[in-house]
């Protein structure tokens, strides 16, 4: 074994815990529905450009994996920085609606060119040096270190917002530049199979659309469990990020949002760790008990009650953090362990077309109605979807 390179592959994981500290310290995540309204863009005009957000993570997802394989992770997670910069530079600094598409397109790129790269690099290190016994001990610190990244996002960008959001926007882009050092310093791993490598990305993503197919044709369960979750999920997100505006236009500043978002993030923290004991006492009573208390909490924004909303916000985070784990565990129990990563891949795609779907209509129809009414509506159709999809399952 190459002892110089033994010891460049030892650096890897803690380069790469403060590049997941630095990438997820990412301040606009908070205002950026804020920001985008202040520079003069109705919600419809904001569900849209989540809409090509979600478009483009749908059209690039694939072939950015496939160029991840060919060109090597740690360059993919370089051009993911880069794309991250490049994308709050043109926030910062543009005032019209196609400057922000632009902004939209490169930021959803760059996300897909970090998704797998980043756990592959981890994975394969930890593989090449004998230790992939404790990689599960290192997502969780990873994860750790990504929520206390992300609740201090939360605050400080509140504050910074509420100061600036030049000052907010600034900070975003010097450290989106900064989370770049680390992975320069960081050691590409060996390449286990030439064969992969050598293969185009033309045959890559022909392989993988097959492959997608082919699960999605073999148990029709599956298709279900896909749907069902991203249209949950997809619901929660669209409060998660419109409960911006809904709280400024209640008259509250963005040092106040930011706390309710970072109440919301400690609610998601504990349904994360509970989740198991959960599932163990209702079972598969558990997704539709989920389900149903996230619509119940978009029912309660209705109601335009800072305290109602904050706690139905707060036990909408929690239970749909409850869901992810029972959500992959029962996908995982339906398919062999060798199809995880194309059926990441599926789930994303679905995921991303709900957005698609939701976050643009749930736009247009709070320009007519307001954002109460919207929510108040979302969690009504939520209901009745997994009502039908309960009544489908017996």
């Amino acid at each position: 074994m190459n002892i110089k390179l033994v010891n460049k592959l030892k650096r890897n994981l803690p380069l790469d815990y403060v590049a997941a500290f630095l990438t997820n310290l990412n301040m606009q995540n908070v205002v950026w529905v804020l920001y985008l309204a202040y520079c003069g863009l109705n919600l419809a005009e904001i569900g849209i450009l989540e809409g090509i957000y979600h478009a483009t993570s749908i059209i690039c997802e694939i072939p950015s994996g496939a160029a991840a394989d060919l060109l090597g992770r740690k360059r993919s997670m370089m051009l993911s920085r880069i794309c991250a910069a490049i994308s709050c530079a043109i926030m910062l600094f543009s005032k019209s609606f196609g400057l922000f598409a632009v902004s939209f397109i490169i930021q959803a790129l760059g996300n897909n060119l970090n998704s797998g790269s980043e756990e592959a690099l981890v994975y394969d290190s930890m593989r090449y040096l004998g230790q992939e016994e404790q990689y599960l001990k290192v997502c969780g610190r990873l994860n750790i270190i990504i929520e206390v990244s992300q609740g201090l996002a939360t605050v400080l960008g509140g504050i910074l917002a509420e100061y600036s959001y030049f000052w907010c926007y600034s900070a975003c882009l010097a450290i989106a530049l900064l989370a770049l050092l680390p992975v320069l310093l960081m050691t590409e791993t060996p390449w286990t199979d030439q064969r992969e490598r050598k293969k185009t990305v033309r045959e890559t993503v022909a392989a993988h659309f097959r492959t997608s197919f082919e699960i999605l044709k073999s148990d029709s369960r599956i298709l279900k469990l896909i749907v069902f979750y991203s249209v949950v999920f997809a619901a929660e997100t669209v409060l998660f990020f419109y409960s911006q505006q809904y709280y400024f236009e209640l008259g509250y500043d963005k040092i106040f949002i930011s706390i309710i978002l970072f109440g919301t993030g400690l609610a998601s923290c504990l349904g994360a760790a509970v989740s198991e004991r959960i599932f163990r006492k209702f079972g598969k009573k558990t997704a539709v008990i989920g389900a149903f208390a996230i619509g119940t909490a978009l029912l309660c924004y209705g109601f335009r009650r800072t305290l109602l909303s904050a706690a139905a916000f707060a036990a909408a985070g929690f239970f749909n953090s409850v869901l992810y784990p029972i959500q992959s565990d029962a996908l995982n129990q339906l398919i062999p362990s060798g199809q995880r990563a194309t059926l990441i891949s599926v789930d994303s795609m679905f995921f991303s077309i709900a957005m698609i779907v939701m976050f643009p209509l749930a736009g247009f129809m709070a320009d007519l109605w307001g954002l109460a009414k919207v929510f108040a509506g979302l969690g009504l159709a939520l209901m009745l979807f997994v009502t039908g999809w309960t009544v489908s399952e017996r």
